[in-house]
């Protein structure tokens, strides 16, 4: 399951839009809310494609892919220190996939700012200042702990580690964020066990009012979009009220109300779309009369590896997949019209797995 860690410094909207996921999952027909403890919600991953096909199948069962959201409290100035709950929390993000960092982009006399006024920039500085000087914690006890021993032997694979440790070391002293040095493969494998958080990819959250929402933009998330461009990270701009609004709604309430808005999308769906977009993930399909099912796989996996999603023993003995696009799917409406014209395709284990593809794997254990 994807997870996002959400941060942000009090008094930004971060909880009010954890709040907004969290309600959202309670409307969700045929999947029951899961809250594993107080700041963990689990949200749908809208798809057309899966209703779609829940339609035609009528499955007795519909199970939509997950994203997993984890409220990150108590990041303030000196979080990494130990101020606010800052240590605690700060172990819960190094389990996620990516960070959406929730940015205050509107003034606001009756919600105080922990740092007095607007301003994003130093906002956002705070944050990633407390992230970066929590991985170095990491990092320099690392090095301290085998720096002598890697001077005196001559295992390779640790004087690897070591260079590789001396290299991040020196990028967080200048406050450049891991995620922007180069690494290869064999560095990732490396450093992987770290579970860094700097290393993690970012997307801005910026918050504004509601007008600026419909707008889509104003003159702090202009901000934003600057800084963000820096580091080829996304920025999403929406409003927490609005988001709180919707998720008291039911899908065609919701639909309605974005339309009267004049927005296409909620920030919710539009945060989802970014993620999977910044992670290079896609869906395939499942489908039959007992379920329609949607997986999450990352862009690039072969067949075999994606019927291993579903179950270790389809990879195993993955013979071949039968596979039809989504495209084809929709166009002909059947499954026996897609065969008929010529359009189900059998594949191999060298088949590199193409988002919307719906699938039937053939394996032998």
């Amino acid at each position: 399951m994807l997870k996002a860690g959400i941060v942000g410094l009090p008094n930004v909207g971060k909880s009010t839009l954890f709040n907004a996921i969290t309600k959202k999952n309670i409307l969700v027909a045929n999947y029951p809310f899961a809250t594993i403890n107080p700041n963990i919600g689990i949200v749908v991953v809208p798809d057309s494609r899966l209703e779609f096909l829940e339609k035609i199948y009528m499955p007795e069962k519909t199970t939509p892919t997950t994203y997993e959201f984890t409220d990150i409290a108590g990041l303030v100035k000196g979080a990494s220190k130990g101020e606010g709950l800052g240590n605690k929390f700060l172990s819960h993000i190094r389990e996620v996939d990516a960070i959406v960092e929730v940015v205050r982009c509107f003034e606001e006399t009756d919600i105080i700012h922990v740092e007095g006024d607007a301003n994003p920039i130093r906002d956002i500085e705070i944050i990633n200042t407390e992230l970066i000087i929590s991985d170095l914690e990491i990092i320099q006890n690392r090095l301290n702990k085998i720096g002598k021993k890697v001077q005196m032997a001559k295992d390779l694979q640790e004087k690897l580690e070591y260079n590789l440790l001396k290299r991040c070391e020196e990028s967080l002293l200048k406050e450049i964020p891991l995620r922007k040095l180069e690494l290869t493969k064999e560095d990732e494998l490396i450093i992987k066990n770290f579970s860094l958080i700097t290393l993690k990819p970012i997307i801005y959250m910026a918050n504004v009012i509601e007008e600026d929402a419909i707008i889509g933009h104003n003159q702090y998330t202009d901000l934003v979009s600057k800084y963000a461009e820096k580091e080829n990270a996304s920025v999403i701009v929406m409003s927490a009220k609005i988001e709180s609004e919707l998720s008291e709604l039911n899908d065609n309430d919701k639909k309605i109300f974005l339309e009267d808005l004049g927005i296409t999308n909620s920030g919710l769906d539009k945060l989802i779309y970014a993620t999977y977009n910044l992670l290079g993930l896609e869906t395939f399909f499942t489908a039959g009369g007992d379920e329609c099912r949607a997986w999450t796989f990352k862009k690039g996996a072969k067949a075999p590896e994606c019927a291993g999603i579903i179950h270790s023993d389809f990879e195993k003995g993955f013979i071949k997949a039968e596979i039809m696009s989504f495209n084809d799917f929709y166009e002909y409406k059947s499954e026996l019209k897609v065969k008929e014209a010529g359009k189900m395709r059998l594949e191999g284990k060298k088949y590199l797995m193409q988002d919307g593809d719906i699938c039937y794997f053939r394996f032998n254990v």
